[in-house]
């Protein structure tokens, strides 16, 4: 069965969106020593925790996505559009966006919703899921509902979609901690009813532990589908607000869809490649992009140190 990532509704190259820096506009700071890295914001409020194409066509080679920020206090920023362009620091832009409704405290997800123009789910780290319509400068905020079968203690960090059989899958994981405590990747049918709601089907779960990093590692910062419903997690761990950071991104397994969309099989396993490994950065977001190159988009929340994108061939063939 062929699953295919949500982001195929978009163009072939999209424009990413990520949280801000300084100001409006402002183009993001990249410099040769970051090895590809271009920084989309400069302290602990502008971190990448998550991002989705926006499904904007963009020129150039550019990539045009949406990123959310982990903020927790009222006023701060929630969400952002950037424009990236790996082969031209100088002309990436991230532009904050205005938050449309409920704030929310901790968001570490979004991702677009197949057959939709401008909706997307943002998932927040305790379990609430905010249904967003983006338009312009705007994230209006259209409904709110909780993950199914929420752990106690859980705490959230990655959040994707993906189609099969012109139905559509969630996959999200509790992001574990150490060597105590595994991630848990869950996996339903999802759908919008006929209000609008988001819905999930019988969920789906399996442990996942990353092989890198060690030590105080969370085991999956972000989740992304790939083609053919592999499964690809980003795990990442810091020593505090300045780090030292260390991150990979796997192959965590596969996830599908019977032929009515009714029921999710999750199938979860030690990697079966080694991971790639990026140190010195805390990634929180991946998102395998179309094609056939098997290139994802990054971002990283390095607290302290801001935020910073770039493109790695991680997500397979």
């Amino acid at each position: 069965m062929q699953l295919r990532h949500k982001s195929l509704l978009s163009a072939a190259l999209v424009t990413l969106v990520l949280a801000a820096p300084a100001r409006a506009g402002a183009p993001a700071d990249s410099a040769p020593r970051t090895g590809g890295w271009q920084q989309v914001g400069d302290d602990a409020t502008s971190g990448v925790s998550g991002l989705a194409l926006s499904g904007k066509a963009a020129a150039h080679g550019a990539v045009d996505a949406l990123v959310v920020h982990d903020n927790k206090k009222p006023g701060q920023s929630r969400i952002s559009h950037v424009t990236f362009h790996p082969s031209a620091p100088k002309d990436t832009k991230v532009t904050p966006l205005a938050w449309d409704g409920m704030e929310p405290k901790d968001l570490e997800a979004i991702e677009a919703v197949p057959g939709t123009d401008g909706e997307f789910m943002a998932l927040a780290s305790r379990g609430l899921v905010y249904r967003l319509h983006v338009d312009g400068d705007t994230a209006r905020v259209l409904d709110l509902t909780p993950l199914p079968a929420i752990p106690e203690g859980a705490d959230f960090e990655g959040f994707a979609l993906g189609t099969a059989h012109g139905k559509t899958v969630a996959v999200w994981a509790d992001r574990g901690a150490g060597a105590d405590r595994p991630a848990t990747v869950f996996a339903a049918p999802f759908s919008l009813n006929e209000y609008g709601e988001a819905e999930f089907g019988s969920v789906r779960k399996a442990e996942f532990r990353a092989a890198y990093p060690k030590g105080d590692v969370r085991h999956v910062s972000d989740i992304s589908i790939a083609k053919s419903g592999r499964i690809m997690v980003s795990s990442a761990s810091d020593a505090g607000d300045d780090g030292p950071f260390a991150s990979a991104v796997s192959e965590a397994g596969r996830v599908s869809l019977n032929a009515s969309g009714s029921a999710a099989t999750l199938r979860i396993g030690a990697p079966r490649s080694a991971p790639d490994r990026f140190d010195g950065r805390k990634i929180e977001a991946v998102e395998c992009l179309p094609g056939a190159d098997g290139r994802a988009l990054l971002g990283t929340d390095d607290e302290n140190l801001g935020g910073f994108v770039k493109s790695a061939s991680v997500c397979g063939g």
